[in-house]
């Protein structure tokens, strides 16, 4: 079983966790970062819909960006996403057991990288799956990256118990994998709140509780999805009458 998580646009850096190996697809990045690093302060105000104090970041880092991983401009990325999902997972207070076992079960999609394993070193960026951005194989990141972490993920599901890929990831994430490459069944986790007499999604809570449920799984080493049902953090509970197969529906 893997497990699938969206990044964060919000990094911290302020801490000094190094990765323990570069990303799978490094020279794919290289190749967007020659893509992005001539725009200007202006142009990713507008690609990106962004600040212009976030702009001018953005092109400092891209500016940057070297295709050695050091100590000095890299971390590892569980580490240093910094988001509402991250918060929920509140890496930093596992144990070395549980970091093994999220390094085997956890990757975490990503507009630059394409996917990453949870120790592995990241330079800092801002760069969302969605982004429209011109290159070789069409006109957005979708199309660079094409079927290619698809294939990555069933190499990696292959070496897993009860070959389930969980997805935990946003829409605009998750769209980056191409259903028809993946070999192994899909499991969509949703989190739904009742409010005034109905089921809604509340953002900022649904993405917590995907940081919530990581870390259920990594302290519990699941293997098996069958027991995520057991997954009972903060008043959330498995509803089967809504859920299906293939779509499982948590509710508080």
């Amino acid at each position: 079983m893997l497990l699938v998580l969206s990044p964060a646009k919000s990094l911290n850096y302020d801490h000094d966790i190094q990765g323990l190996q570069l990303p799978y697809f490094r020279k794919q990045s290289l190749e967007i970062i020659e893509l992005v690093k001539p725009k200007k302060d202006h142009d990713l105000m507008k690609l990106m819909g962004i600040s212009q104090d976030l702009a001018n970041l953005n092109v400092a880092r891209f500016k940057n960006y070297s295709s050695r991983f050091t100590e000095k401009n890299s971390r590892a990325a569980i580490y240093t996403f910094n988001g509402d999902v991250y918060r929920g997972l509140d890496i930093h207070s596992l144990n070395d057991k549980d970091l093994l076992f999220a390094e085997k079960h956890v990757r975490i999609l990503s507009g630059l990288y394409g996917l990453l394993q949870p120790m592995d070193k990241m330079q800092p960026y801002r760069l969302e799956m969605g982004t429209s951005l011109k290159n070789e194989k069409g006109n957005t990141l979708y199309k660079f990256w094409g079927d290619s972490i698809s294939k990555k993920l069933t190499k990696d599901l292959k070496g897993t118990e009860n070959k389930v890929l969980v997805n935990l990831a946003s829409k605009e994430y998750f769209s980056a994998i191409d259903k028809k490459a993946l070999k192994y069944p899909i499991l969509n986790i949703e989190f739904k709140e009742l409010r005034n007499g109905v089921l809604k999604v509340i953002s900022f809570n649904a993405k917590r509780a995907r940081g919530l449920m990581t870390r259920f799984i990594i302290e519990h080493k699941i293997n098996d999805p069958e027991l995520l049902k057991g997954f009972d953090v903060e008043g959330y509970h498995f509803d089967e009458s809504k859920s299906t197969n293939t779509h499982w529906l948590f509710t508080k």
